[in-house]
Formats: C-alpha cells, sequence, structure tokens
C-alpha cells in the first residue's frame, strides 16, 4: 500500500523560517472564510487573517497562532508568508493573557478615543495565541 500524498507547508515571517515540514493537511483563516489545503491541491494565492492555523501531520495536530498574510498553494507545497507566526511552545500564555485584557479594556472604553481596529487585532492576536497555546478561555468563537 502506497504512504499518504503529503503536501510541503513553509510557515515564514519576516524575521524566520518559523515551521517546515510535510504534512498531511492544514486548515486556516483566509480573508474569505475558514480554508482547507490538502495535497494536490489546486494553485491558489490568498490573504490571510489573525487566527490559528491547523496542521495534522500522521495523525498528530499542531496550531500555530498567525498574524495576516498569504498564502501560496500549489499542489505539493504551501508557502504561508504572515507578520508574526508562534507555535504553541513559543508561546508566553500570561502575556496573552494580559494582552487580551488590555485589548478588552480599551474595546469596552469610549469607542471614539481609540483606535478601534488597532484594539480589534490587538485582542483577536491575543485570542489566537492564547487558543495555539491550548487554553480555551472564553471568546474563540471569533477564531
Amino acid at each position: 500500500m502506497a504512504a499518504a500524498p503529503k503536501i510541503q507547508l513553509e510557515v515564514v515571517t519576516p524575521q524566520k523560517l518559523v515551521y517546515s515540514e510535510e504534512v498531511d493537511l492544514i486548515e486556516g483563516p483566509a480573508i474569505d472564510g475558514l480554508i482547507g489545503i490538502l495535497p494536490d491541491h489546486a494553485p491558489l494565492v490568498t490573504a490571510m487573517q489573525i487566527g490559528v492555523v491547523r496542521v495534522v501531520k500522521d495523525g498528530e495536530e499542531i496550531q500555530i497562532a498567525i498574524s495576516e498574510g498569504f498564502m501560496e498553494v500549489q499542489p505539493d507545497k504551501i508557502n504561508l508568508v504572515v507578520r508574526t507566526a508562534e507555535l504553541p511552545e513559543e508561546i508566553d500564555v500570561d502575556r496573552a493573557k494580559s494582552a487580551r485584557d488590555r485589548a478588552e479594556e480599551k474595546l469596552e472604553k469610549d469607542h471614539d478615543n481609540i483606535d478601534f481596529a488597532k484594539a480589534e487585532a490587538a485582542y483577536d492576536r491575543a485570542l489566537a495565541r492564547l487558543k495555539a497555546a491550548g487554553h480555551h478561555d472564553h471568546g474563540y468563537d471569533r477564531l
């Protein structure tokens, strides 16, 4: 019996190569909704938004927190180029919780005195980091 096909995944930020492995599938937050990619997928390029990329490799799952960027898909390779990406073991959970709390506080205050989009993005990044780290507090329905 032939081995199940794989697809090479590269997760890259301006600072470093975060992840590079042959995987079974990925699922991530494209700009127009959740997208799943399997080996031999049709070529495409899509914008990505803040959230969590779910990677399955040999039956094991890893979640990578990402920020904005884009994804280029070829039948045998996925290039995910994002502003930031963090593996679960790299995430400082206490720092992410503090960032979430600060963003929530800003969002609950007078909207005229804050940059709402910036506060919302900070909140979404904190939630993605917590979700990728496996800390499922409230509010994850957004991501």
